[in-house]
């Protein structure tokens, strides 16, 4: 993915509008909880303000379904920001109104802007052409830096590239060299692990993975719609009757392509979904009735391990179990543990795994945890994602 950087245009004395991911969880006093989104968006703030420019970041928070509520205004994260930065940040109070025009025009080089909720407008999701040329006409250059949001045809995350000069910031510059790497040129053998629950959420990814991968190891739910695809019984274990035929085809397809698909050997199922339900390790082959898997047993944990260990690239997207409940996330914990001690370029796809890899407290000893969740799943899908496809090309 050849896209131009904010490096590769001339940026001095202009005025960047720049697309962030500030969608930060917040408690219900609007306290931020965690602001790894806000943090990640500093090094390309940083370059915009070395180079002299007038910033203006707009981003979305939550879902406010095109109107104006308070609960979801980027007030808390202005507030953020500028403590991070340690540079006050104009909060504007709306997104194209009377206000964060005129401060937008007065804006001066070296000064930063936040536009209220983009997603206060209706017009936004939609990407409504004359909504995109509005937030457009406040500034000259366009930066894109919300991975997690380049998934999305909307109006500030494509939209605005209809009417600007548009490249990435370096959060996006990252990913890409990440994410498109492995796709296109990893370092072998090259091994990828999917978990999750279901088989649907993951087909175009598993589809697209068995043309590249050496190994795909199953974990999480969906491993159990590929017990039942092979005829055994699963009990009250989670499983995609529609996608029976589906599951046979890509095993059928992993043989053809000389690609090692592995499944669990051995599962740790409950009596019941509840984090203290009664639990036991039974092979695959033996879930009883009544009984539902909800994680990876020890001799599976065991050979994944093994196979990691020979592995020089692994990308790994969706949790092995029902990580919520301690007792069933040690096959996700092991499986981070073992990403953490091997000699490879280890890469964590967004969502849940990137949320069970920072609660293990091993996120530095990953090469590159994704900030999209929706977005990495698509990027590995091998589908075109409308916020990349509207950047410039080198």
């Amino acid at each position: 993915m050849n896209k131009k950087t904010v490096k590769d245009i001339d940026l001095k004395g202009k005025k960047v509008l720049v697309r962030c991911d500030f969608n930060v969880p917040m408690d219900e006093n609007q306290n931020i909880t965690d602001n790894t989104r806000i943090v990640a968006a500093l090094p390309t703030i940083k370059y915009l303000l070395e180079n002299n420019c007038a910033i203006i970041l707009c981003s979305h928070l939550g879902r406010p379904k095109g109107e104006f509520k308070p609960e979801f205004s980027l007030k808390p994260v202005a507030k953020e920001l500028a403590n991070l930065l340690g540079k006050e940040v104009i909060m504007a109070n709306d997104v194209i109104g009377e206000d964060a025009k005129s401060k937008a025009k007065e804006l001066q080089n070296g000064q930063i802007m936040l536009l209220e909720n983009v997603r206060f407008h209706k017009e936004e999701t939609d990407n409504d052409p004359e909504f995109a040329k509005e937030l457009a006409s406040m500034a000259e250059i366009y930066v894109s830096d919300a991975f997690g949001s380049t998934h999305r045809a909307h109006a500030s995350t494509a939209g605005v590239a209809e009417y600007l000069p548009a490249v990435s910031g370096f959060l996006i510059e990252k990913e890409l060299q990440f994410l498109g790497n492995a796709i296109s040129n990893p370092e072998r053998p090259f091994v990828a692990i999917l978990g999750g629950a279901k088989v649907s959420d993951k087909i175009g990814v598993i589809d697209n993975l068995l043309e590249k991968v050496d190994t795909l190891i199953i974990g999480g739910g969906m491993a159990y719609t590929f017990f039942k695809a092979q005829g055994y019984e699963i009990g009250d274990s989670i499983c995609e009757l529609d996608k029976l035929e589906l599951a046979r085809d890509l095993m059928k397809k992993a043989k053809e392509k000389g690609v090692k698909l592995m499944l669990p050997i051995d599962t740790k199922i409950g009596k019941e979904y509840k984090a203290d339900t009664e639990s036991k390790t039974v092979k695959y082959t033996e879930i009883p009735e009544g009984w539902e898997g909800l994680d990876i047993g020890e001799e599976t944990i065991k050979a994944y391990t093994e196979e990691l260990k020979t592995a020089k690239t692994v990308i790994w997207n969706g949790p092995l179990g029902v990580f919520e409940f301690e007792q069933f996330a040690v096959g996700t914990n092991s499986i981070a543990k073992a990403l953490a001690e091997i000699d490879a370029t280890t890469i964590i796809g967004g969502g849940d795994s990137s949320a069970a890899v920072k609660k293990a407290g091993l996120e530095n000893k990953m090469t590159h945890i994704s900030t999209g969740g929706g977005a990495s799943l698509e990027f590995l899908e091998g589908k075109a994602l409308p916020g990349i496809k509207c950047l410039l090309d080198k």
